[in-house]
């Protein structure tokens, strides 16, 4: 692993663990205002209660067009199959045959805190179990004291209803690709350093990429 890399992932260990929300985060975002979505988009992000546990309707005001689930025109390197994460654009490509991409919308982590370089789909887990780490314990005693010992998976979680663990030769590198309990946050700086997508997206993605899946983070 290069040096750069080395230190990036070691001092965003330290704020990992939780890829929930930081209380102090960055709320810009490098787009305009969302404008309203058309219907037939916001079906594609409708209550899903065919699941192990239901999962909220995204509400449309909490849909910005620029960030839903599209097919894309996309030219790239990598074989299909491919994910590619551009935290500065706050998207997340698939890649697919005959320069075309799957493109979802995501929320990425804070300056300092990102992942940066590939990575590989390690492990895989329906609605994950979550457990903050000492730093955010320390940090917000009366947030994360009761959740020391974990968080079991269900509609609180915030890793949300699908995670994808990333890992880099054979290591967890402690980031993840997982929803989130604050769709209002996609295309937002905000997290500890994880991935976060719409609900309704990762568990889209999740159906299409399998374990050992390439990922790319720009």
């Amino acid at each position: 692993m290069p040096i750069r890399s080395f230190l990036i992932v070691a001092v965003a260990a330290l704020a990992l663990g939780g890829c929930v929300t930081n209380s102090t985060a960055d709320l810009e975002t490098p787009t305009a205002s969302a404008a309203t979505v058309a219907p037939a988009i916001a079906a594609r992000y409708a209550a899903i209660d065919s699941d192990q546990h239901p999962i909220a309707a995204v509400e449309p005001e909490d849909l910005n067009p620029a960030y839903v689930r599209q097919l894309v025109d996309y030219r790239s390197a990598e074989p299909p199959g491919t994910v590619v994460v551009d935290p500065r654009k706050r998207f997340l490509y698939l890649v697919l045959e005959g320069g075309k991409a799957l493109r979802y919308g995501v929320g990425v982590g804070k300056a300092g805190l990102e992942f940066t370089g590939t990575a590989e789909v390690g492990r895989k887990a329906e609605w994950p179990h979550w457990t903050p780490t000492r730093n955010m314990i320390a940090r917000e005693p009366e947030r994360y004291g009761k959740w020391a010992k974990g968080m079991e998976g269900g509609e609180t979680n915030p890793l949300g209803p699908r995670a994808l663990y990333l890992y880099k030769n054979g290591k967890d590198t402690l980031f993840r690709i997982h929803g989130t309990t604050e769709p209002w946050t996609i295309g937002k700086a905000v997290s500890s350093g994880c991935i976060r997508m719409l609900n309704q997206d990762v568990i889209d993605l999740y159906s299409r990429v399998p374990k050992g899946a390439k990922v790319v983070v720009r």
